[in-house]
């Protein structure tokens, strides 16, 4: 794909992302009616549906024909040109009132990931990758940091229940490792927000152990255009699984999250 077209596709998910801002910033601190999908450390509210809805309908009329994944309303379409979409990513930090969520949404060609946008719609700050390069507010991100463990931030919600409920005593041992080996570490939700601030060097490193491709597709693409590196733990983005991401620069091999995510880490 040329970059013309990619810069025309990140304007769109740009659009489409801002499109339900001023609504989220309404509902914030509403304290909204919550609902689980598969449990109860799984929430959706009506805010997360219209979101996408909306965005779904601008994704529509902007490229017509093209396949939408969204996780509140699954895929839909068969278009050449895919759009991973998650309306509210934090959806526990939003029903709360915790300011940490965003809209996040990239648009993916054959098994490249080609333009993305992370809304912050709080802090009205747009993040938005294509392949010449990405940008927060119209600033140059360049993905630079620690190199290290002892100097870096660990962004990360590992481990979480379903990481505790299948490995018990191993997760809360990984965990301490993070504990003590980083600066320090952050759990603040929002999969896709932490990738952004990963890509503009305001954290150095995140982990994940399972995520969907509308959390990571547009904040790998973020990174990865900022200079840093995402890493797939599946093999593929575009199917669940873990990732780990860092600036560049940074020694992930010497790292207590590289003994961890790397082929052959430690269990």
């Amino acid at each position: 794909m040329d970059l013309s077209t990619s810069n025309e596709l990140s304007a769109i998910a740009a659009e489409a992302a801002r499109s339900v801002g001023d609504r989220l910033r309404e509902a914030f601190r509403s304290r909204p009616a919550v609902q689980t999908k598969s449990d109860f450390h799984d929430p959706v509210t009506e805010h997360d549906r219209a979101a996408e809805e909306t965005i779904r309908e601008i994704l529509g009329e902007r490229v017509p024909g093209s396949t939408v994944i969204g996780e509140e309303g699954g895929a839909d379409g068969s278009g050449e040109i895919r759009w991973y979409v998650d309306p509210i990513d934090g959806t526990a930090n939003f029903a709360a009132g915790v300011p940490f969520f965003c809209v996040s949404i990239a648009a993916a060609a054959g098994d490249e990931l080609v333009a993305g946008v992370v809304y912050d719609p709080l802090r009205d700050d747009e993040f938005r990758g294509d392949l010449g390069g990405s940008w927060c507010n119209g600033t140059r991100l360049r993905s630079a940091g620690a190199v290290r463990d002892r100097e870096a931030m660990l962004l990360t919600s590992y481990p979480t229940a379903g990481d505790l409920a299948e490995d018990g005593e191993t997760a809360l041992r990984h965990f301490e490792r993070f504990v003590t080996s980083f600066a320090s570490m952050r759990r603040p939700g929002s999969t896709a927000l932490k990738l952004a601030h990963v890509a503009g060097g305001w954290a150095d490193v995140a982990y994940g152990s399972r995520v969907s491709p509308w959390d990571v597709a547009a904040g790998a693409l973020l990174i990865r255009q900022a200079g840093g590196v995402f890493i797939p733990l599946g093999g593929s983005l575009f199917e669940p699984g873990g990732y780990v991401a860092h600036v560049a620069g940074f020694d992930l091999a010497g790292s207590a999250v590289g003994g961890l995510a790397l082929p052959g880490g430690p269990s």
